[in-house]
């Protein structure tokens, strides 16, 4: 790999979080008893950490809630607020995901940009993808923090105030290496809104083998791949609504050729049809 200086490597890594704002459903309105909040991360570590976010309900519901996550590109900590030792971490997802997670809940989770896990944690990436897994079997030292720090009763703000610190020590100590060719491609993915040929628009001197790789390690996934939800989350992005695609055709802007194909690749990236998600 060619590498460039920490300095330099932080002024490529920092522009992700100007390109790219991955998007998670809210709770639905009729829910009234579950609430959804999102805090962003203090400066220091904003170039690695999109939020901190929590799930919970605000009384016992009447049957389980399932939670479905949708492909973001991105790779969350998550604990439950009540037994923080039960931690986990979840990878780069190639489509949606449902949860049955009960009737009582307190879920606070770290969503890291795409790539900065890997980069803080030294983990490939690909080990972790398309699954939900104990936290302790990954990062047993950050898992051993989190049960040991975070309280039942500490307010969420306080929590993440401790994750902010907490990571915040952990980038202090790491020497942050990569790929400037990676970063290349990365930001073409972002800028075409995830609409490229990635064997022949990624012209950065890797080959498609050597860039799959670079991507399977940073990502979890093939370039290929993550530019399909990079173009999944434009659609979310721009707020569309049943109307609005119908009118403006704003997926033939990302290269989708008809109506029936973007239908298609939304429900494998959302778990429902854009007319269900956007009413």
């Amino acid at each position: 790999m060619l590498f460039c200086h920490q300095k330099q490597e932080l002024k490529e890594f920092e522009a992700i979080k100007e390109f790219y704002n991955p998007i998670q459903p809210t709770v639905k309105a009729e829910n009234t008893d579950i609430f959804y909040h999102e805090i962003r991360p203090n400066k220091k570590i904003e170039d690695f950490v999109y939020c901190f976010w929590q799930l919970k309900t605000k009384q016992a519901l009447a049957k389980p809630y399932v939670y479905s996550v949708v492909s973001d590109g991105c790779i969350d900590i998550f604990f439950n607020h009540n037994r923080p030792s039960e931690n986990f971490v979840m990878g780069f997802c190639r489509k949606y995901a449902e949860f049955s997670i009960g009737k009582e809940f307190d879920y606070i989770g770290i969503r890291f940009l795409p790539s900065a896990f890997s980069l803080l944690f030294g983990i490939d990436a690909k080990l972790l993808s398309n699954r939900s897994q104990d936290l302790k079997n990954v990062l047993p030292d950050f898992s051993a923090w989190i049960s040991k720090v975070v309280k039942a009763s500490l307010p969420f703000e306080k929590v993440a105030g401790h994750l902010n610190m907490q990571l915040g020590k952990v980038l202090n100590k790491r020497e942050l290496k990569f790929d400037q060719r990676f970063f290349s491609s990365l930001h073409l993915i972002f800028q075409k809104n995830g609409f490229l040929d990635t064997e022949k628009d990624l012209d950065t001197g890797l080959s498609p083998r050597q860039l799959r790789r670079i991507f399977n390690y940073y990502i979890g996934t093939t370039p290929k791949a993550f530019s399909n939800v990079v173009r999944f989350q434009h659609i979310l992005s721009a707020k569309a609504s049943n109307q609005s695609l119908k009118a403006n055709k704003l997926y033939f802007d990302v290269g989708f050729f008809d109506q029936a194909h973007f239908i298609k690749n939304f429900k494998t990236f959302y778990g429902v049809t854009p007319s269900e998600a956007f009413r």
